[in-house]
């Protein structure tokens, strides 16, 4: 098997912003120890997680070891780099319950057999951290990185020349990222960082003291931080985070968010968040080219990063219930099942009274009863724009009656709202 060379892999991807000279001769050389620090912020990671998990996936398949860094340390400082304000410290039960939650995640993507010569492993930056007090800390580590050299990292700069300043606490987080960087290089031979880009300075700040304070040589490579196309925050929805955890984020919705990328975002995002070889992914390309209405790239992309994420079962499931709302099922809407109605996951559920159906009420009233509009004028536009349908037949009159006859089962109403989002009312009483 041909031995994989991780910079010419990560490159062609376009997963490459920074790197220092040497890192792709040490990889060369031999079998590399690198890690990537995770920031448990939220008891689940999100899709922003997928880049630094690739990463590493990237990083075992090239024959080398992956460590995972939770940062149970850090995690009590927050990391201030490009952002506006200061974050809020979590406390130990919440941290506690983050970090497990992260750890479960990680243990689905990356191979942690023990048997394996390059086997993942997780570790957390408290660990090293709880017996160090602040005196030895600043003598020990603080004396070789001097102000004028944290002051010129841009992560820094930004936020003192904001109105909200940056407190010691924050200041002080390059120093102990720094800090996980030598310790892992001391006690783990670890001598690779990888993240994102706008961990560059915390990153080279470990390569120093790992120079300065270990006489060694550390390495580090970025990956680019990604905007969609139109300018929007990738992961972002109009619901939110794009989250890992199936429990926040149905595989269904998972599914949508890759198979609704633009032509321009899913030429890029093939060859970052899927494993499929160049060629392969050169032949999807011409292909979409050739036919964009198909919306081959985009389909392929939703396929491989679901059953990535959520496995087999959850692409599956995904596919299914995509088939099911969008009217490309072997079943018309009136021949789903109770079961199949209810079982749609994803789908956001809402209650109406029966007795209000007996003589029919009118389409507003409905959705802005049920909450599925927050407005009765907000609800008209969508309806006189085409934007509402009930069992997928689509609403024309925002004066319209509903009628118990319409219901599926005797007691349900299959609601869209917009092109994506989807409701199921039960009547009940």
């Amino acid at each position: 098997m041909e031995k994989i060379n991780l910079i010419k892999e990560l490159s062609w991807r376009g997963m490459i912003q920074d790197i220092i000279p040497g890192t792709e001769e040490q990889l060369n050389k031999e079998m590399t120890i690198g890690y990537v620090g995770f920031d448990p912020t939220a008891d689940s990671l999100h899709i922003g997680s997928l880049i630094p998990i690739i990463l590493l996936k990237h990083l075992q398949r090239a024959g080398h070891k992956p460590l995972a860094l939770i940062g149970g340390a850090t995690g009590r400082v927050g990391d201030p780099s490009f952002k506006s304000e200061e974050r809020n410290m979590l406390d130990e039960a919440t941290l506690a319950t983050n970090l497990a939650g992260i750890r479960k995640q990680l243990e689905q993507y990356l191979d942690f057999n023990p048997s394996l010569f390059n086997s993942a492993e997780i570790v957390n930056n408290y660990d090293w951290f709880k017996g160090i007090s602040f005196l030895d800390f600043i003598r020990d580590v603080g004396k070789h990185i001097t102000v004028n050299y944290m002051m010129s990292k841009d992560s820094v700069k930004k936020r003192l020349e904001g109105q909200s300043g940056m407190s010691f606490t924050e200041f002080s987080y390059q120093l102990i990222q720094g800090y996980d960087f030598y310790w892992l290089y001391k006690e783990k031979n670890c001598k690779l960082q990888m993240g994102g880009s706008d961990q560059w300075g915390n990153i080279v700040t470990g390569t120093e003291l790992v120079r300065r304070k270990a006489g060694g040589s550390a390495f580090a490579l970025t990956c680019p931080l990604l905007k969609k196309a139109d300018g929007g925050k990738f992961g972002k929805t109009e619901t939110g985070n794009v989250w890992l955890d199936p429990q926040r984020t149905s595989p269904y919705q998972f599914y949508q968010f890759w198979l609704n990328a633009s032509d321009n975002d899913a030429s890029g995002w093939i060859k970052i968040f899927t494993f499929l070889p160049e060629q392969e992914i050169q032949h999807l390309l011409e292909q979409h080219r050739a036919q964009e209405s198909q919306r081959i790239l985009q389909k392929k992309l939703a396929e491989e990063v679901t059953r990535f994420v959520h496995g087999e079962e959850g692409l599956q499931q995904a596919i299914a219930t995509t088939q099911q709302l969008f009217g490309k099922s072997d079943k018309p809407v009136n021949e789903l099942s109770e079961n199949d109605l209810r079982s749609i996951e994803g789908i956001m559920h809402c209650t109406f009274p029966a007795s209000l159906l007996q003589e029919g009420v009118d389409i507003i009233s409905l959705v802005v009863d049920t909450g599925i509009f927050p407005s009765r004028g907000e609800a008209r536009k969508m309806i006189q724009n085409g934007g509402v349908s009930i069992n997928r037949n689509k609403i024309q009159d925002p004066q319209q009656l509903i009628l118990s006859t319409s219901l599926l089962h005797d007691k349900f109403l299959l609601v869209q709202k917009g092109k994506k989002q989807f409701f199921l009312i039960e009547v009940q009483g």
